[in-house]
This record gives C-alpha cells, sequence and structure tokens, in this order.
C-alpha cells in the first residue's frame, strides 16, 4: 500500500478525528509509556503526547513517517512494520486507531503488542468491523468486473467474536469489545467519494491510466450516489470494532 500524506491530511483528516474519543479510554499518567501503532502523518501521537512523557510513533511507510517528523519534529516516530516489533515489557498502553484491518497477520500482530506491553498493560485499538464500507466494494467490484478485472480485498474487517478468539488466543483479557455502524461524511464535496478511493484503493487504481481512473470513479460514484449522495457530500458506510484488553 502507497501512501500520499498530503491527500490524507487534507482529505482524510477525518480518520484521526475520529481516533480522539479512543484516546478516552488511556488512564491519565504522565508516567506511562505509549505506543502510537499505525501512526500516520503524527497527529493521534501528538495528542497522545499530551498524556504521556513517553511517547512513540511507528507505521510502515516512509512517506507518512516523514511528514509525522516534518509536523512534529519534538516527537520519536521510527518506521517499523507492526507485525516486527522488537520491543519487550515495554509498554503502558499499545494504542492503534483505524490500523489492524490493513494487517494481514493478526496472530502475529497480536503476539508482538502482546510481549511490547508491561505487565496490565493495554491494547487500546479501533479498526473496520465485519460489514465496513460493503456498498463501497460491492460496487467497486462491479465497476472492475465490468473491464474484467477482479477486485481482491485488502482489507480485515473481523466480527466481535472472531477478534475475541484471536485476542484470547495470544493472551489478552477483554476488557470492551463490540463493533458499531459509523456512516461517515467525506470532505471534498462532490469529489468526496473519488479522493477517497485514490487513497484506499491506490494499489488496484495504480493498475490504470488517469483517464481510466475517472471513468471508474464515475462508474462507482452513478451506483452509490441515491445510498450515500445528499446533493452536497458522500458519507460512508463505516462500521467499527472497539477493543480494551490488557495483557
Amino acid at each position: 500500500m502507497k501512501w500520499d500524506s498530503r491527500l490524507y491530511d487534507k482529505s482524510q483528516a477525518f480518520v484521526s478525528e475520529y481516533g480522539n474519543e479512543l484516546i478516552s479510554f488511556i488512564p491519565l499518567n504522565k508516567q506511562q509509556c505509549i505506543l502510537d501503532l499505525g501512526c500516520g502523518t503524527g497527529d493521534l501521537t501528538q495528542k497522545l503526547s499530551e498524556i504521556s512523557s513517553c511517547i512513540i510513533g511507528i507505521d510502515a511507510s516512509k512517506e507518512m513517517i516523514r511528514a509525522a517528523k516534518k509536523k512534529y519534529p519534538y516527537l520519536n516516530f521510527e518506521v517499523m512494520d507492526a507485525c516486527h516489533l522488537q520491543w519487550k515489557n515495554q509498554f503502558d498502553v499499545v494504542f492503534s486507531n483505524a490500523v489492524f484491518h490493513w494487517i494481514a497477520d493478526q496472530e502475529r500482530l497480536l503476539k508482538g503488542i502482546y510481549a511490547a506491553l508491561k505487565n496490565k498493560g493495554k491494547l487500546v485499538c479501533e479498526f473496520g468491523a465485519s460489514g465496513n464500507i460493503s456498498q463501497i466494494e460491492k460496487a467497486y467490484g462491479l465497476v472492475l468486473e465490468s473491464s474484467s478485472k477482479e477486485y481482491v480485498n485488502p482489507f480485515y474487517f473481523p466480527t466481535v467474536e472472531e477478534y475475541s478468539a484471536l485476542l484470547q488466543t495470544a493472551g489478552f483479557k477483554i476488557e470492551k469489545i463490540y463493533d458499531y455502524d459509523r456512516p461517515t461524511p467525506l470532505p471534498d464535496g462532490k469529489d468526496g467519494l473519488r479522493k477517497w478511493m485514490m487513497q484506499f484503493f491506490t494499489d488496484r487504481l495504480s493498475m490504470y491510466d488517469e483517464a481510466r481512473q475517472m471513468v471508474i470513479f464515475e462508474n462507482v460514484e452513478k451506483i452509490l450516489e441515491k445510498k450515500m449522495f445528499d446533493g452536497t457530500k458522500w458519507t460512508a458506510d463505516y462500521r467499527r470494532i472497539r477493543v480494551i484488553a490488557h495483557k
């Protein structure tokens, strides 16, 4: 997945804005050490630094980390694969917003997080739940099919039952886990959905030249406009799963 940090900050800032509520599940303790896993361009890392004197933000994208360091040069950011954490008993909290659904190897991810946490340390995370963006994916798949291409789902959107089992297998004790609908208004008016696709479907779109991409966007919009466009803005069919668990 290739991330465009400028597009992300301009048109997907809502991702980190929704993460502000998730921070409320973290105890107020300046002495705690927090890992922001999948920090993107660092906006939530900066928020976390207000409640922690020890904060590290990691992301697998060099571009995102470069942008984060430019925005917040006084914070600690590192390029790192979430499935290859090297820490042992290091963090009081591992925090992650809108990241886990990009990661295929959940068992390895959770094993690494569990090892990185101190005894009684917390995992506080939220990501896409079963059914997330189902209408967008269906419309996008139909458009690709019409040009003899197949949509390959890059996401992991689990049920509560499925993810509870994974957490327990990794050794976590679950405090809260639930899913919920979160219809999400997209910025940029009539261009909101296509800018969303430019970021989150970029791997498949990169197969096409710009003219063909525009045709794809128009066709997806035609399928979804009656359901998701109110004449001024698009609203994406997001569903989220929220997890609070401890070691």
